[in-house]
């Protein structure tokens, strides 16, 4: 079990320090992080979407930006796509499950706001879709991927590639690169 442990420690380790060695991941991030700042500054809003574990962190970032991350604020417009069970086993019935975040994106979704869309693999069908419509609505666009980056290549407007292909470690950093995100909004719209 020990040695289960610590090689997972290592890992996880191993992976964010790539990416803190990584000049172009670093400032890919601050660019994600000025645009997401852009847009709520106009009155935007954010959409975040993904599959499994990267749903539930999609579910987690909307959370950290609706409520409160290190300050009491006022909240902020970002919402999860996959949050309202009706809409989607009704687009997923009706249509197919491959629609349930461009739907949704083609009813909300204005030019200037920000999808932030996860995949470990880059490759989820229905991920891909919400990337499509969120270009043709005028949306920016932010994807989260392992890293080779799937089928996301070419699809975002800024798309931040993790160093590794093990989905867990993967997760791991794009919550650390969320919640840094996070950070970096509430601090540039409510100050330190």
């Amino acid at each position: 079990m020990r040695a289960i442990i610590e090689e997972n420690f290592r890992r996880s380790l191993q992976v964010k320090q790539q990416i803190l060695a990584s000049p172009e991941l670093l400032r890919l991030i601050e660019e994600v992080a000025s645009r997401m700042i852009e847009c709520l500054r106009k009155g935007g809003r954010v959409y975040f979407c993904g599959n499994g574990g990267s749903a539930a962190d999609a579910q987690h970032l909307a959370a950290e930006l609706t409520g409160r991350y290190y300050k009491d604020r006022p909240p902020l417009p970002a919402e999860a796509l996959h949050v309202n069970t009706s809409f989607l086993t009704a687009v997923a019935n009706d249509y197919s499950y491959e629609e349930v975040f461009s739907r949704l994106l083609r009813g909300v979704g204005r030019a200037g706001d920000v999808l932030w869309a996860m995949s470990t693999s880059g490759n989820s069908p229905n991920i891909l879709r919400a990337l499509d419509t969120a270009r043709e609505l005028g949306m920016i666009s932010i994807g989260l991927t392992g890293e080779t980056g799937g089928k996301m290549v070419g699809r975002c407007d800024y798309l931040v590639r993790v160093p590794s292909r093990d989905t867990p470690r993967i997760q791991e950093a794009h919550m650390l690169i969320g919640h840094t995100v996070c950070q970096l909004i509430e601090e540039a719209l409510f100050g330190k």
